[in-house]
């Protein structure tokens, strides 16, 4: 008897607008908490025009560090942190989601948001990282962020704006965001 082979992903269709998105997708705390914070940014092109129809995913710990093992993220009950949520892109290629500062998951380890996005043309989902700017020893000693081409690291380091952070994502071309291989057991 053979080992079943995972099969590629589809390429992602015109589904998106009525199947996936859901009340509160990207709302991981509601705006109005004292520690909630905007992670935002916008899905282009290899030409750096907007992607009007990405889905990006965010997985996070929270501000403590802890990955999140809560129920809730498909039905949000107002004050339950899951760590997980869902943006689609608008006609700018612009998402946004509100969240908490993520925690590092070890110490002294490099906190960071997980970043998933689906966009038409794309034969399967793309894994990414959204690392937090501001401390560059802490960024420096990420043993993923160290392995990736210094000239490329920007690309997986989110920049700071007056309500959280701001992460682009470049699908191809001049500037394109690093994706990650996931490896499939």
């Amino acid at each position: 008897m053979s080992a079943l082979v995972p099969t590629p992903g589809q390429t992602i269709g015109p589904f998106f607008g009525y199947a996936l998105p859901y009340d509160g997708d990207h709302e991981l705390v509601p705006r109005a908490w004292a520690s909630s914070i905007r992670l935002h940014g916008r899905v282009l092109d290899g030409a750096g025009d907007p992607v009007p129809d990405a889905l990006v995913e965010i997985w996070q710990a929270g501000p403590d560090g802890v990955v999140p093992r809560e129920q809730g993220s498909l039905r949000r009950d107002g004050y339950t942190f899951t760590g997980w949520g869902r943006a689609s892109t608008d006609r700018t290629g612009h998402y946004q989601f509100t969240t908490l500062v993520p925690g590092a998951t070890t110490p002294g380890g490099a906190p960071y948001f997980a970043v998933t996005v689906f966009a038409r043309g794309l034969l399967d989902r793309l894994f990414s990282r959204a690392y937090l700017p501001g401390n560059d020893v802490v960024l420096a000693k990420d043993a993923l962020l160290s392995s990736v081409d210094p000239a490329r690291r920007a690309t997986l380091v989110a920049r700071s704006d007056d309500r959280g952070f701001v992460f682009d994502i470049r699908l191809q071309g001049d500037g394109e965001t690093v994706f990650l291989q996931h490896a499939r057991d």
